[in-house]
């Protein structure tokens, strides 16, 4: 990864954790569904010229069904999801769970689309899971108004981000990244019109929702696509998944520096624990295997195994053995009474 690459990679992260800022901010204003709609209304006005030509846009003609649907599991869902999380929860503790996704992804594909799971990514899952119980463990309370509702419905958040994964990796592999982002977001839209604007809010919306929300769908939602779908290219997509493990620290120093949110010990432990837990499952952390201890020798051995063709000893000459035969079988033949 270039130095170039390095600086994208840390603004990428660094947008999307700003989107649980923006998100925290407007969404007690807008409601989920509204912001959610001007997220991808204008994130989808302005990544449409991406599709301006006749081959992107038969593309997305012909692929609309499966951009519909990639639209719904992959904005939609997830999007309102996590907004309605942040009614409640504070905007790094949605980052943590958020960065689950590729467990999700893992534990999904191998139960529905016949991806191979290996057993060192059985310990992360095991491990990222712990760390998600470590940082909500005295918070999953589901009485009427609980924080328990909230975890699950980011938790959910990113169910829907592993569908989406394993599903256009299957379906949708043949498509221009442009067209999974520009059209996807156009068909986003489109499904959140008729909900965002029936959901409006009745009261006046105050400037300051307002600049976040244009946030969100600017910088948090067009750029941040662009940056992504660049790094890709130039990077490649493994090292574009590190960001998983960025974004988090983002959105805890963002939610520090700008909303005033604590930093406490248990949040700290479990995002080192859900992390590492990711990381394994990943294969971005490689637990190295144990070598194996030498054979013991003995000193006959150690006599054995020391070169036998010797000019001192006439059985070793090449007249005496086929050419094939090893060391081994001349000792075996040595030593035959």
């Amino acid at each position: 990864m270039t130095p170039a690459d390095s600086l994208r990679l840390i603004l990428l992260s660094s947008l999307w954790g700003m989107s649980f800022i923006f998100m925290r901010v407007a969404v007690p204003e807008f409601g989920p569904v509204p912001l959610i709609l001007v997220r991808m209304g204008i994130g989808a006005l302005l990544l449409l010229p991406l599709l301006l030509s006749l081959r992107y846009l038969q593309l997305v003609r012909e692929n609309w069904r499966a951009l519909l649907l990639l639209g719904l599991i992959n904005h939609v869902m997830p999007f309102i999801l996590l907004a309605l999380a942040t009614v409640r929860l504070e905007a790094g503790f949605t980052s943590l769970i958020n960065a689950t996704t590729p467990l999700f992804t893992a534990l999904l594909g191998a139960l529905f689309f016949s991806t191979p799971v290996q057993r060192r990514q059985y310990l992360g899952l095991a491990l990222a899971f712990g760390g998600v119980y470590v940082l909500s463990a005295d918070r999953l309370d589901f009485a009427l108004g609980g924080d328990g509702w909230f975890i699950l419905s980011a938790l959910g958040a990113t169910f829907c981000y592993g569908v989406a994964s394993n599903y256009s990796k299957t379906h949708l592999s043949h498509l221009p990244v442009r067209v999974l982002a520009a059209g996807s977001s156009a068909m986003s839209a489109l499904i959140l019109l008729v909900p965002g604007l029936w959901l409006w809010p009745a009261e006046p919306i105050s400037g300051l929702a307002w600049a976040n929300a244009l946030g969100l769908a600017v910088f948090s939602t067009t750029v941040a696509f662009l940056l992504y779908f660049g790094l890709i290219s130039s990077a490649g997509a493994t090292a574009t998944s590190t960001v998983t493990f960025l974004v988090p620290v983002s959105a805890l120093l963002w939610g520090f520096l700008l909303l005033d949110e604590r930093l406490s010990l248990q949040v700290v432990v479990g995002m080192a624990i859900t992390l590492a837990g990711t990381a394994i499952a990943t294969g971005l952390l490689q637990l190295k295997r144990r070598a194996l201890p030498p054979l013991a020798t003995t000193p006959d051995a150690t006599l054995d195994a020391t070169p036998v063709d010797t000019p001192h000893d006439p059985r070793c000459s090449p007249q005496s053995r086929a050419p094939s035969e090893t060391v081994t079988t001349h000792l075996r033949k040595r030593r035959t009474p």
